[in-house]
């Protein structure tokens, strides 16, 4: 099955065929970085990051480009509030968001450009377009002419009209005078007073938000490139305006497919900082695992818009995330079955059985076969449901009185787990760890502690082996009332938090 992609330009679900064959070229708009990470952010790459896995998974080399923006107004403004030097301030910040995906489990890129290292680039392309009649420089400033790219507005189906009209009424005084074209859009910013600069042939300044994307993909990937990914809001203007510098300087197409994710709503209203309404992955960490967040977001089509919801306490404090946790049951059954799998005994397993249940030895297949219509998430997890379900019918099986479980069966159960986290970068924890995070952070709602629930553990193993059932029987019901509900086993007694 061949991978394919919904096509923002073309509005049409596409085959995907790299320029180049047998290598993918990705380029992803990366953050702003003015703060941590919030879930937005996070939707975006781990939806990229699968793509990406996808790509790899079916044997092509790719080359994944996600860029931080580390030169912006926002930025700026942001460390003159802390008293920080900005440069400083965006480093940090970068670093906080870098080890936050890797908590998310998303891949590193294989390039992560930063635009104050591409100052070099940036000038020499805007140079080219004032050469090609494409960008004027004023009063110190430089902006795109949008008039000299006839095909603007094509990748958001707008008519240059009806912007020039809707740009007019939203024209600061200040832009008037140095803009000829109300929807023209800055590439280079002439210094302000305070404020970080770079010399340049038009003065002191620093890059426009939209010139860095274009510089930094023609340098890592060249001209024309696979896949341009990011967020439904970057389709206009920031991507529209790629296109039109690009291709502008070029003379060819920037790229192949463009790929955009829908919104995280929380109350129906995109989450983002502007709004004031968002999360960052930080504070989700305090309630559950990174793992279970990275499933909830692959629990929508990455175009659907995905609502999150949270509970408040009386005081208006985030209690937690009821759909974070009901991915995190499910994420714990994937490690709780991959425990089951690697707690069958030799003598469970023959290892010259030939016997493997048609569809769980087909799971890598049809998992991937579901990533390649459009990145079908939804039906990925279904999959995943259906593949678990029967490891667990097979260990029951393996697990009865003469019962075992064949090689070839152990072998395609190894194969599917391998496969569900080399392309969803889930269940690639070890499970002992994963399961024991999770009871450390959930028995402390409960009111106790481990220690206390081991405890009451150790009485109860006591009093039966006194004789002392009643007894036994009400440390149990004591526990289950505590939310805590005890599993006996030949091998002696665990427990988990409800």
């Amino acid at each position: 099955m061949q991978i394919k992609l919904y096509d923002t330009l073309q509005q049409r679900v596409l085959p995907f065929e790299p320029v180049e064959p047998g290598h993918a070229r990705v380029y992803v708009c990366g953050p702003t970085v003015y703060d941590h990470a919030h879930l937005g952010h996070m939707r975006v790459h781990v939806i990229y990051d699968v793509l990406v896995r996808l790509l790899r998974e079916r044997g092509l080399r790719v080359t994944y480009v996600r860029n931080i923006t580390d030169v912006d107004d926002k930025i700026i403004k942001r460390a003159a509030e802390q008293g920080e030097d900005p440069v400083a301030f965006a480093a940090r910040m970068a670093l906080s968001y870098s080890e936050d995906n890797r908590k998310m489990g998303c891949l590193d890129p294989d390039i992560e450009p930063k635009v104050s290292e591409h100052l070099p680039e940036i000038t020499a392309l805007i140079a080219d377009l004032i050469e090609r009649g494409a960008a004027y420089e004023s009063q110190g400033d430089v902006y795109f002419s949008v008039a000299s790219f006839p095909e603007y507005g094509k990748l958001s189906h707008r008519k240059q009209a009806d912007l020039e009209q809707g740009a007019s009424g939203r024209l600061a005084d200040d832009e008037a005078g140095r803009k000829r074209n109300p929807v023209d859009f800055a590439l280079w910013k002439a210094a302000k007073p305070g404020e970080p600069s770079w010399p340049s042939a038009w003065g002191p300044g620093r890059p426009g938000w939209h010139i860095e994307c274009s510089a930094m993909s023609l340098k890592h990937l060249g001209e024309t490139f696979d896949v341009h990914g990011g967020g439904l809001d970057l389709v206009f203007p920031h991507h529209e305006n790629e296109i039109a510098q690009s291709e502008a300087a070029t003379g060819k197409t920037l790229s192949r497919l463009w790929v955009h994710n829908g919104f995280i709503e929380v109350n129906k209203e995109k989450m983002s900082k502007s709004l004031g309404n968002f999360f960052t992955a930080r504070e989700c960490f305090r309630f559950a695992e990174p793992e279970a967040i990275r499933y909830f977001l692959l629990t929508a089509h990455y175009r659907a818009p995905i609502n999150f919801e949270f509970d408040l306490d009386e005081a208006g404090n985030v209690l937690g995330f009821p759909q974070v946790a009901e991915a995190e049951r499910r994420v714990e059954y994937i490690y709780t079955t991959k425990q089951r799998v690697a707690e069958l005994g030799p003598d469970r397993i023959d290892p010259a059985g030939a016997h493997v249940d048609a569809a769980l030895r087909a799971f890598p297949q049809l998992l991937a076969d579901s990533l390649d219509d459009d990145l079908n998430f939804p039906a990925a997890l279904a999959t995943t449901a259906d593949f678990l379900k029967r490891v667990n019918d097979a260990i029951d099986v393996a697990t009865r009185k003469k019962g075992k479980l064949a090689g070839a069966a152990l072998r395609g159960i190894d194969a599917g787990f391998g496969a569900l986290g080399r392309m969803l970068g889930i269940g690639m924890d070890e499970p002992q760890q994963f399961l024991t995070r999770v009871r450390a952070r959930r028995v402390l709602a409960t009111g106790l502690d481990e220690a206390q629930v081991e405890d009451q553990i150790a009485q109860r193993i006591a009093a039966r082996q006194n004789r002392e059932f009643a007894r036994a029987d009400q440390i149990r019901d004591e526990l289950l009332r505590a939310g805590i509900e005890l599993m006996d086993s030949p091998s002696g007694t665990d427990w988990r938090v409800r």
